[in-house]
């Protein structure tokens, strides 16, 4: 075989045509992501990919490798205005990471990380029948449920301060998530983790 039928190497994955690192966004840079949580450090994919057209729809447990950053943005989706609207919701997780990077000078992957393992509870409640008697019971949130009920908390904070008011849906989930990534009890969602966690103390 001569060296013109000589195939080219495969370019590595995550990279582009000219060889550079591929960022998401084409602005943000997902290497040397740090985690604090490893029980959580696999559910929580970080990927330049932001839309994926619903490769994974359907297939159980498949949301997990999807980015963190699209979860987040399909959680936003997920009220009545907002059904639906995927272009939208990424665009407002764009300009929300502009917002957090003008304000901490921080990689704003880096804060969403920090933020949803702030928001992730570790404990909550169920109901356990006793006799037709309901008692609440405290158990351990599976590691995969711990994030999606961070994503969850971090979507109704949005929703709860840009809903009917002056403030744009991204400046609120730019707040939310310094805030969660700060752990600041006054965020929605840090102040619904301790709910749960409270609960879930009171029901041992």
């Amino acid at each position: 075989m001569s060296e013109e039928d000589t195939p080219e190497p495969e370019k590595p994955a995550g990279t582009d045509e000219e060889g550079a690192r591929a960022q998401l966004f084409d602005q943000w840079d997902i290497t040397g992501i740090e985690y604090s949580d490893p029980s959580t450090e696999r559910y929580i994919t970080v990927t330049p990919i932001a839309h994926t057209m619903g490769r994974h729809a359907g297939k159980q447990f498949k949301k997990s490798e999807l980015s963190i950053v699209e979860r987040l943005a399909n959680r936003l989706m997920q009220t009545e205005e907002n059904t639906g609207k995927k272009q939208q919701a990424l665009q407002i997780v764009r300009e929300a990471f502009e917002i957090v990077h003008e304000r901490t000078e921080e990689n704003p992957v880096q804060v969403l990380v920090e933020a949803v393992e702030n928001a992730a509870p570790r404990e909550e409640t169920v109901r356990l029948k006793y006799g037709g008697i309901s008692v609440p019971k405290a158990v351990d949130v599976a590691p995969q449920r711990r994030v999606d009920q961070s994503l969850m908390f971090i979507a109704e904070g949005v929703h709860g301060s840009s809903f009917k008011t002056t403030t744009t849906a991204a400046e609120a989930l730019a707040q939310q998530l310094t805030g969660a990534a700060n752990y600041d009890v006054q965020t929605y969602a840090i102040n619904q983790k301790e709910e749960s966690e409270r609960v879930a103390a009171a029901a041992r």
